[in-house]
């Protein structure tokens, strides 16, 4: 008997050994789900807080997983600071940082960060700006200067800035063909008004874009670009000891040109009192595309825990009430959803959908069908799903070094308390019913919020009138850009 047929005859042997073991030990129960075991509670890392020679804000956490270091720089201005009349300078301003800097032009940077084996993106929100870099820790000394540059010294090229605008300007020119782009506009334009920053695009509107030249940009960058007005956050295999002679020797020298800006912060909304239609025509649409809802809440909110867990019934997950109904039951969309935009004032909730052109009015009744129905006691059962969904996912988002300084920069722009993430997932188990339909009863109330549709009104108009649900409101396109 050679070698190969004494492997055969073992390998035979082991499979019908744990065959035995599986039939004579108790079959697994197939009749129900496998019990959900308890949340596990988030052990945060440590933050190591500090300051720079200039003011300049420091936030370390050590995590030694990966030799790898995550650096944000968060400036606690975003678009809503856009002084009138020029919405869209804030966000344009994050996007040419790294279209040149210090001696650098944007190609020279590209090319310098990528052989770092480094990856560094700007960005903007309407709450803050930031310029995030992720890097090996044995390249983290020579990125650092790279990344100063970009937030420090920008120089924000005419010619740049022209390839940018137009850019911007195709893309809001293709919007006009795109009804999931025309939704975006509409509907905060309806929910906060023309003259509110909230109702206008973060990016900004044709005639603003237009306008623009680098002595706006400048400005803006001048007003708010500031250590003052800035942390840096540095998540990864590094230590303070370290770490803060190099953030000293690249950011230290950063100093504030002038006062800081006298920003306002941005007001709230005034509420919807009265549920009516807003129509967008858009001839021959595939799809018509519905959002419907009003002024939410900001992410200081002291409901912020039970509205996540009431959010994930309604409209959260795949699971929620809004796909099951209108994805797995009807067929009348691809998916449902619905979310609380919290931000430093109160952005929109929304529920939302791409639904098939003849059955719009269909679904704006099975739509209204769940938003009355959350304001009914939850049972038991969803309610304990929910809690698992949101608590047992929870964890994951922490996983990496950019996940772990992405939800730091919450701390940091929200004023949270330190402790907000390791306390998370013990509020949500304690949320109950009562606590969802208080909850439900204040921040979801379907007879006032604004229903905003894009389609093809010739085929859609007429069974929407018929479900009486408020008055119609024809919006024009062009109504959207200016």
């Amino acid at each position: 008997m050679n070698l190969r047929t004494n492997l055969r005859l073992y390998v035979v042997a082991v499979v019908c050994a744990s065959i035995g073991v599986t039939i004579s030990g108790q079959a697994p129960d197939r009749s129900k789900p496998p019990a959900v075991g308890p949340a596990p509670s988030l052990k945060m890392p440590a933050i190591q807080k500090s300051r720079l020679s200039n003011g300049l804000a420091v936030w370390i956490v050590e995590h030694h997983e990966v030799p790898l270091a995550q650096v944000n720089l968060i400036i606690r201005s975003g678009s809503a600071a856009d002084p009138i009349g020029k919405y869209g300078v804030g966000s344009l301003a994050a996007a040419m940082l790294d279209e040149g800097a210090g001696t650098r032009s944007a190609l020279d940077l590209a090319d310098a960060i990528e052989f770092l084996g480094a990856n560094l993106s700007t960005t903007s929100s309407f709450d803050y700006s930031a310029v995030r870099m992720s890097v090996p820790v044995s390249r983290l000394g020579d990125a650092l200067p790279l990344m100063a540059d970009v937030g420090l010294r920008p120089t924000f090229p005419a010619g740049e800035l022209e390839r940018l605008r137009k850019e911007r300007l195709t893309g809001l020119l293709q919007a006009r063909d795109n009804p999931a782009a025309l939704i975006q506009l509409a509907f905060p334009r309806v929910v906060f008004g023309p003259t509110h920053r909230y109702g206008t695009s973060a990016n900004g509107l044709p005639p603003a874009i237009e306008s623009f030249t680098v002595d706006d940009l400048r400005t803006f960058y001048r007003a708010h670009y500031r250590p003052d007005n800035a942390t840096l956050l540095v998540v990864g295999d590094v230590t303070p000891a370290s770490l803060l002679p190099a953030l000293e020797k690249s950011f230290g020298g950063w100093k504030a040109d002038g006062m800081a800006a006298l920003v306002a912060g941005v007001p709230a909304a005034p509420q919807l009192t009265r549920r009516q239609i807003y129509l967008v025509d858009k001839p021959e649409a595939a799809q018509s595309q519905i959002r419907i809802g009003w002024v939410g809440v900001p992410r200081s909110t002291p409901d912020y825990v039970p509205l996540e867990v009431l959010n994930t019934i309604l409209g959260g997950s795949f699971t929620s009430r809004l796909n099951q109904n209108l994805r797995e039951k009807n067929g009348y969309s691809y998916g449902a959803s619905s979310g609380f935009d919290m931000r430093q004032s109160p952005g929109p909730f929304l529920a939302t959908a791409g639904v098939q052109t003849d059955k719009t009015a269909d679904a704006l009744r099975e739509f209204f069908v769940e938003l009355d129905g959350i304001l009914t006691p939850v049972p038991g059962d969803e309610l304990s799903k929910a809690k698992n969904y949101v608590a047992l996912g929870f964890p994951g988002e922490f996983e990496t070094t950019g996940d772990l300084a992405r939800k730091l920069e919450e701390l940091v722009v929200y004023n949270l308390p330190d402790d907000t993430f390791s306390g998370f997932v013990a509020k949500v188990t304690a949320v109950t019913a009562a606590d969802l339909q208080k909850a439900a009863a204040r921040y979801i109330q379907p007879d006032r919020m604004a229903v905003v549709i894009v389609g093809d009104r010739r085929v859609i108009e007429g069974p929407v009138r018929q479900l009486n649900l408020g008055p119609i409101n024809i919006v024009p396109i062009d109504e959207l850009f200016r």
